[in-house]
């Protein structure tokens, strides 16, 4: 048996490349192929929200309907609630910490104050100690001027 294939290529509507093989002498069924003309795939993708989705008529007045607004409705007003709660404790934390950093600042001010006089006292009772102490052999002796008669 001989295992020859044709292949014919034809262009559809939608402008996509169809392969049609032939197989001779094997028995297989013709089996079309789509290629895409361009690199792109020529083809917009339908996002997975609308694929099941048909394209009947709502009846704005059954129950079902009725049922699925009153849970979105519920749902929108719960998401809208959640979204200004979180606003408002962001303020809140917002107002903390502006507090917060106006205290350590405050304490910044007063340890720096404290660490200028503490460092001036220093300075000074180091100066002072510097004048007080001599350096070793340079003693002065004094006379006894009892002792400097006999």
């Amino acid at each position: 048996m001989s295992k020859t294939s044709q292949q014919n290529t034809t262009t559809d509507a939608s402008g996509a490349s169809v392969i049609h093989a032939q197989a001779h002498s094997s028995g297989l069924q013709q089996v079309p192929q789509l290629v895409p003309v361009s690199p792109g795939g020529g083809g917009k993708a339908v996002p997975p929200s609308k694929q099941g989705k048909k394209n009947s008529f709502v009846d704005r007045n059954s129950d079902e309907y009725r049922q699925r607004r009153e849970r979105n409705n519920m749902a929108v007003k719960k998401s809208r609630l959640k979204s200004k709660q979180k606003a408002q404790d962001t303020l809140q934390r917002v107002n903390q910490l502006k507090e917060e950093n106006e205290r350590l600042e405050a304490k910044i001010k007063l340890l720096t104050k404290e660490l200028s006089v503490l460092k001036d006292l220093f300075l000074e009772h180091a100066h002072n100690f510097a004048d007080n102490v001599q350096p070793v052999g340079t003693e002065t002796t004094t006379t006894n001027p009892e002792n400097s008669g006999q």
